[in-house]
């Protein structure tokens, strides 16, 4: 993107930063000294330009002493988002009942629509909750389904949905097929026909993790949706890992229903995501509270959650303003920038074992390692004992490691320390006796 669309994308962005007093004149004056900077660089320079990925970091309030490389788990906020948050909180503490539901309440509809544009979805198909959990929950229980109806879904999914569907099964008596896809998959005929074997006559629907969390790997959403609806399935997307993380619209997944989180790449405050349902099957998916027409055909049947943080709810639409400052497609190219930097350092390193894949269009910011002879849990601690770097570790099926997932804000120095230290454990023994 040159700096004259860059600029046109920002102009938007900070007539409404202004319009709700979320940036100051710090952040304004920094915005254009950098944009400036990047007015004659190619779009791959500006991915590695390292002054303008300071700038960023230096809009985050992240820990001088320890190293953030778990952001897949929750992202921090932008500085800009905290403060609009604290400043909405302190505004409805003013009177609550009166600037919660008759002040802050009546910018959601704003929201929706601001949320619809991103997602590239009407707005009347998006039902804002507060988390990914909450929006698949909604249509995995709201779902009309009978004794001996089947739905195929992946070892690899997230816990909370494959004990949602377990619970329908216990209760319900339905059946879940499962498949295993290997970490990496790196053919998409092959992941597609993992899922195409498991559907028979009696396949309602398909469950889909987009971005599969635990190792990294992009999972071929629209081919396998595409598949599924040819032999007569439904499909539901888990987005939790993909949505502001890798650049796309909700309907490239091919989704019939969707969940996310905001609060993971897309850094809006804690406990915030959304949910999309088509149009057309809105009616068909009972509400999960309660609702006046649980049946009906409005997606605000889903919002009836009774009292909950609108201060936390206005500040998304900040975060969506920062998330256009940087760009979807500069954003999505620096993360992947950012894992294959520190992969491809450790990638020749005595007994290790990568579990995502090196091919862009199946993985971004998300990279897994492992080492013969140590768990998981073994080089999670080393880490943070030796380096005070903060990871996560994932044990399941063949994969045993640790998941690094950097964001935006994270620099090529932290990388390199990340580096050393896999470096260390990958010439050393595991720890005796653990």
């Amino acid at each position: 993107m040159n700096r004259r669309n860059f600029l046109l994308t920002s102009a938007a962005t900070l007539s409404a930063l202004d319009l709700f007093s979320t940036i100051d004149k710090k952040f304004s004056a920094g915005l254009e000294k950098q944009l400036s900077k990047l007015e004659n660089q190619s779009f791959d320079a500006s991915v590695e330009n390292e002054d303008f990925w300071g700038w960023v970091r230096q809009n985050y309030t992240i820990s001088a002493n320890l190293i953030n490389l778990n952001n897949g788990g929750v992202s921090p906020q932008p500085k800009v988002v905290q403060d609009a948050h604290i400043r909405n909180y302190q505004y409805s503490n003013e009177a609550p009942s009166y600037y919660m539901w008759r002040i802050l309440n009546e910018q959601r509809e704003g929201l929706r629509h601001k949320l619809a544009k991103l997602c590239g979805v009407m707005p009347e198909e998006l039902a804002i909750n507060r988390n990914t959990t909450e929006g698949l929950n909604s249509i995995i229980f709201g779902l009309d389904l009978k004794e001996g109806d089947e739905v195929v879904l992946s070892t690899f999914d997230y816990p909370n949905m494959m004990n949602a569907w377990r619970q329908r099964e216990k209760r319900d008596k339905i059946k879940l097929v499962w498949i295993h896809i290997p970490q990496p998959a790196e053919d998409d005929a092959t992941i597609v026909k993992l899922y195409e074997n498991a559907i028979s006559p009696r396949t309602k629907l398909v469950h889909i993790t987009h971005l599969i969390n635990w190792t990294g790997n992009i999972v071929p959403c629209r081919a396998i949706a595409d598949m599924a609806h040819r032999k007569g399935c439904e499909v539901i997307v888990d987005g939790a890992h993909s949505f502001a993380h890798i650049d796309y619209k909700i309907e490239d997944t091919g989704a019939d229903y969707f969940a996310t989180s905001l609060h993971k790449w897309l850094g809006a405050p804690f406990g915030s995501g959304l949910m999309y349902i088509r149009k057309d099957k809105i009616k068909k998916v009972w509400a999960l509270l309660s609702s006046p027409e649980p049946d009906g055909d409005d997606i605000k049947k889903f919002e009836n959650l009774g009292t909950r943080s609108f201060a936390s709810e206005m500040a998304i639409g900040t975060a969506i303003d920062f998330h256009n400052i940087i760009g979807a497609k500069r954003k999505e190219a620096r993360l992947r920038f950012l894992k294959d930097y520190w992969m491809e350092k450790t990638v020749n390193f005595p007994k290790v074992k990568l579990s995502t894949s090196f091919k862009p269009q199946y993985s971004c910011a998300i990279g897994h390692i492992g080492f013969e002879g140590w768990q998981a849990q073994q080089i999670e601690a080393r880490l943070f004992e030796n380096y005070k770097i903060h990871t996560g570790s994932t044990i399941l099926e063949k994969v045993n490691g640790i998941r690094v997932s950097p964001n935006v804000y994270t620099n090529l120095e932290d990388l390199d320390f990340l580096v050393k230290g896999l470096k260390e454990i990958s010439l050393s023994d595991p720890p005796s006796g653990k």
